[in-house]
């Protein structure tokens, strides 16, 4: 589910979005972007930092909050069991 509208060429705006990751989800890439991104994991744990197979990385479980500045390196993901989080992105 994603509402809103981050207009990354201007540099303005915000979206929000509702993201599940089924169990086993891998997403191998690493992200860095100019907007603020906070997120609220919901539901399961989320592994962050894991290498491109899912192994390694730093465990968070639901509830928890996290708040990534403009230019702060995150990914890559997994979840065994799956999870639920909401992500909000914005310009500030």
């Amino acid at each position: 589910m994603l509402s809103g509208l981050l207009d990354e060429n201007r540099g303005v705006g915000v979206r929000t979005r509702l993201i599940r990751f089924r169990p086993g989800a891998v997403v191998p890439n690493q992200f860095v972007h100019p907007y603020w991104e906070e997120v609220y994991l919901i539901e399961g744990k989320l592994v962050v930092g894991n290498d491109e197979n899912g192994k390694g990385g730093e465990v968070f479980e639901a509830p928890c909050y996290a708040c990534r500045p403009p230019g702060t390196y995150h990914g890559p993901f997994t979840s065994k069991d799956g999870c639920v989080f909401f992500e909000i992105q914005y310009y500030a």
